[in-house]
């Protein structure tokens, strides 16, 4: 039998316990080198690393419910160096939407994200002739990554466009319009933020807007109202008592959305500024959205004549 000594034994324990402290700390370095590694490929691809979303019982009884929140706006909007006067419409909306093809699901499936959608509306006459336009924009609720699309068409009597971004591995932008030098486009641009998404985001959360010195992408309707090139410009976003606004140097425009501080943080009101027409008709003007009222409604539904009561109801008649 072989006799250890005292001394022996407190080596090899000592030997042992500094091994598995060894161990500790290289199972510990690996966990923080797999972290560096994992955030490195987020920030590549540029994906947010922040919580999902937390929803709340109220969150869910009120955009769970089957029914559309629809809010109608009295519209003073500049074109061609005037303000104009028309109606505005958001339209919010939960639904499932398939994360491949981009579209509404027609059925529930558990791969299917759920997004908040905006459809916002507005509607004015320049002259003799209206103006229609409608954006689109569809919103993860999760809250943790961008846009999943976005869409946006403009109609009047010279012409009608249309644009529509998809986020991919980048987002891929397809235009079209009746101007020669806009005419049918595809491009693709590396990921930023996107003016259209900030509308739902402040819908769940308004304290998770960006603020600070930013670049965004401008809203589809403004890029195509000054047919604008289509990418990150520079901005300055502030968030204080119940007003979020967005001010780029570079286009001397400035938005501002007001909205109330508690939940369901609808949206009161908005003022965009910046200069407007050609010539020595262009101005600096100010569009203003002014809430009318706000129903809720499963307005798919609503298609009768007997319906038409509900427009009333919301001041657009």
């Amino acid at each position: 039998m072989i006799k250890i000594s005292n001394f022996k034994r407190l080596t090899i324990v000592s030997v042992f316990f500094f091994g598995l402290l060894l161990s500790c700390n290289e199972s510990q370095t690996d966990k923080d080198q797999v972290l560096h590694a994992n955030t490195d490929i987020a920030l590549k691809e540029n994906k947010v690393l922040k919580p999902s979303f937390k929803q709340s019982e109220d969150f869910k009884n009120y955009w769970y419910s089957g029914t559309a929140e629809i809010t109608s706006y009295q519209l003073e909007q500049a074109r061609y160096g005037e303000l104009r006067d028309g109606h505005a419409v958001l339209v919010f909306v939960t639904e499932d939407f398939l994360p491949e093809k981009q579209v509404k699901a027609d059925n529930y499936n558990k791969a299917n994200t759920s997004i908040l959608k905006l459809n916002a509306t507005k509607t004015f006459n320049t002259g003799v002739y209206p103006y229609s336009i409608m954006q689109s924009t569809f919103y993860p609720v999760s809250n943790t990554e961008h846009a999943i699309k976005l869409s946006c068409s403009v109609q009047e009597w010279c012409g009608h466009v249309y644009s529509q971004l998809n986020n991919r591995d980048q987002f891929e932008i397809t235009s079209h319009s009746y101007f020669e030098r806009e005419a049918d486009q595809d491009l693709k641009l590396d990921k930023a933020i996107l003016e259209n998404e900030l509308w739902p985001q402040l819908r769940l959360d308004p304290k998770s807007l960006p603020v600070g010195d930013l670049e965004i992408i401008p809203s589809l309707e403004y890029v195509r109202l000054k047919h604008i090139e289509l990418k990150a410009y520079p901005a300055n976003a502030q968030l204080e008592n119940g007003v979020y606004t967005i001010t780029y140097p570079d286009l001397n425009r400035q938005i501002a959305i007001h909205f109330n501080a508690q939940f369901p943080f609808d949206i009161s009101g908005w003022e965009e500024t910046y200069k407007d027409g050609y010539g020595i008709n262009a101005k600096t003007l100010t569009t203003k959205a002014t809430k009318l009222k706000t129903i809720k409604s499963p307005y798919w539904s609503k298609n009768s004549n007997d319906d038409e009561v509900l427009r009333k109801e919301l001041g657009l008649e």
